[in-house]
């Protein structure tokens, strides 16, 4: 395929704005913040491009204000998905056949449109939502979002035009089909930018999609849809539902033209819905696609020749940022015992520091997590820690749901590396540690590797090159995502395609051109210029 006069140049990542005192940009958030607490939203579903509301109208509140009325969205059954796949599939047609630079033209408008005027609505909407404090919001619902639809427009194009060799006489082309049928799209609450790119992508490649947020960040999810169809997305390429989860599934599951998943959540929930579709699968017009991201126990592993100071930030940021609800958040760490009373010296000077709060007081660092649900998980496994013999709670370990579903950054330490909280995904500020024998590091690999279902995120420390070889080695299949002497959070897209395997899901790298492989079905076309007018072939022929 020739560049020619529809090539893309080469995206690169939208800069991060600091919203620090005085920039404009944290006064515009600021005013966005203020205006859309204001304002109570009446929030539809969008199915073949029109907006539907049931009255079955479910609250939305900020996770750190609970009291306080965002607005409400409206809830669908079962007929609602019914709807939502007759829109995808009416629609999908008229979208495969669109040229694909056309395609590629209203994401990257969508990109556009977030990187200016919508930047601060979206980032706003975040924050309330989400919980997410400045910053945060920034690199996902601006930043990250931005960077997908850009960079996946360049992935496209590099897709189509990986082409075959042609011999002398036959010209061979491979033409990437969208699946036959309708992709379902199911996206959590903690990235707005995952939940974008989840069936954006899809749509990308030419398919039709029925999407279907996490309930708790409808709120931003909206905010998306007023962005796509402002970049011109035709009626019907992307239907929005809320829906419960077993009825959605229930409908979708069982249609013959379910031809993939894109799926961001728990691992209890993407096996269930395997096993569905699996049991399901002679419904179906073809195989369907399964691509799920799921959860994390992701680590930190300290060797004797670290810096104490590193590794103290480390885990501090990849801890507890976003109040450790990103799936690649720190939650367990191997610290050498030569190390440990510095990094716990300096990890109680900055845990004394941090405040906690609504994102709207830019001083905080830490906010609220997500509902209440969480919220009494979370408390759960603290209280437990507070009365087992084989840890201690050495930071934190307050909690108070009042206002807002705040817990203070906890801090554990672990006598025993098999404890619940070095194996169980948690999903909050709560980080447990161990500590090892600097002599047994080797060992202690071993025990990272072998401690937990999951492999999504790792990070080793050292300042000793063959440490870093030996546990990029050892931990070969432990993270899809390794780090060395940094935090094992904040993959950039285009730079650490992000995914992880074993509990943690499929490993098909969203952020990279691989993820869009998987949206596609390739058909090889072979054409024969001249072709034989007899069957007989040279070696025939007599002496």
């Amino acid at each position: 395929m020739s560049k020619g006069n529809y090539y893309i140049p080469e995206p690169s990542n939208e800069p991060v704005l600091t919203y620090a005192p005085g920039t404009p940009e944290r006064e515009e958030l600021q005013k966005a913040v203020k205006l859309a607490r204001k304002e109570e939203r009446d929030i539809p579903m969008y199915i073949g491009g029109k907006e539907v509301r049931t009255g079955n109208k479910i609250k939305m509140s900020p996770p750190y204000d609970h009291k306080h009325v965002l607005g409400h969205f409206h809830e669908g059954d079962a007929s609602h998905v019914e709807a939502a796949i007759k829109a995808a599939l009416d629609a999908k047609e008229a979208w495969e056949n669109l040229a694909w630079e056309q395609r590629a033209s209203i994401f990257l408008k969508a990109a556009d449109l977030l990187a200016g005027p919508y930047r601060a609505k979206i980032n706003a909407a975040t924050m309330l939502a989400q919980s997410k404090n400045a910053y945060q919001a920034e690199i996902d619902a601006a930043c990250e979002f931005i960077d997908f639809l850009r960079f996946n427009a360049a992935f496209m194009q590099e897709i189509y035009m990986d082409q075959p060799e042609s011999s002398p006489g036959i010209w061979n082309r491979l033409e990437y089909r969208p699946l036959e049928g309708f992709v379902f799209a199911i996206t959590p609450f903690n990235f707005t930018a995952i939940a974008g790119n989840l069936p954006a992508s899809a749509a990308l490649m030419g398919n039709t999609v029925v999407w279907k947020p996490n309930y708790s960040q409808v709120y931003s999810a909206q905010v998306i849809m007023e962005v796509f169809k402002e970049a011109g997305l035709p009626d019907g390429v992307i239907n929005m539902i809320y829906v419960d989860g077993p009825v959605a599934g229930d409908v979708v599951f069982n249609h013959p033209d379910f031809a993939g998943l894109h799926f961001t959540g728990s691992t209890a929930v993407f096996k269930h819905l395997w096993k569905t579709i699996g049991q399901n699968i002679d419904k179906y017009r073809s195989y369907p696609r399964v691509v799920g991201e799921t959860g994390g126990k992701d680590f930190v592993i300290a060797h004797k020749s670290a810096d104490p100071l590193e590794v103290a930030a480390g885990l501090i940021r990849g801890a507890f940022e976003f109040q450790g609800q990103k799936c690649s958040a720190a939650s367990r760490a191997y610290i050498p015992s030569n190390l440990w009373e510095a990094v716990k010296k300096q990890m109680a000077a900055d845990l004394k520091e941090i405040s906690m709060g609504s994102p709207e007081d830019f001083s905080n660092f830490v906010n609220a997590v997500i509902d209440k649900k969480s919220f009494d998980k979370i408390a759960g496994y603290i209280d437990r820690a507070k009365s087992d013999a084989d840890v201690e709670v050495l930071f934190g370990g307050h909690y108070d749901d009042s206002v807002g579903y705040f817990i203070e950054p906890t801090v554990l330490l672990a006598k025993d590396p098999k404890y619940i909280t070095m194996c169980e995904e948690i999903f909050g500020p709560v980080l447990t540690i161990y500590v090892y024998d600097p002599e047994q590091y080797e060992e202690t690999l071993t025990l990272v590797d072998q401690t937990s279902p999951y492999a999504l995120t790792g990070a080793v420390f050292s300042k000793d090159r063959y440490a870093i070889e030996l546990a990029t080695k050892k931990l070969r299949n432990a993270a899809g995502n390794f780090y060395i002497n940094d935090k094992p959070t904040g993959a950039v897209v285009g730079q650490q395609p992000f995914g992880g395997a074993r509990g943690s899901g499929t490993n098909d790298k969203a952020g990279a051109g691989i993820n869009l492989l998987r949206w596609v079905s390739a058909r090889t076309i072979k054409e024969t210029l001249v072709p034989p007018k007899s069957y007989r072939y040279p070696f025939l022929d007599q002496e």
